[in-house]
């Protein structure tokens, strides 16, 4: 299963408007993606198209988060939502 790791960059961290952000895009894509804090097991991963999953994991900018997929284009999806995560959404 293809994961990234990705730092959150907003400076309130991953609170309502970045996680709605990368939750769309998690949503928009046709595969399971989770989302968890690194070091913690991936069987407490969270479903990454939920904004409450997110706003729950209470990612704080700095802190590093694995994501997760499978399936066919699970390496560019994963990419892609790096991206959003590591863009400052508050700037």
């Amino acid at each position: 299963m293809p994961e990234r790791t990705a730092t959150i960059a907003s400076r309130v961290g991953l609170h309502a408007r970045p996680a709605a952000i990368f939750a769309e895009a998690a949503g928009d894509l046709d595969l399971d993606i989770t989302i968890a804090r690194q070091g913690e097991p991936a069987d407490d991963a969270m479903d990454a198209a939920s904004i409450l999953s997110l706003m729950s994991l209470g990612a704080a900018h700095g802190d590093v988060v694995v994501l997760r997929a499978e399936g066919e284009g699970a390496d560019a999806a994963l990419d892609s939502l790096v991206k959003i995560l590591e863009t400052d959404h508050d700037a």
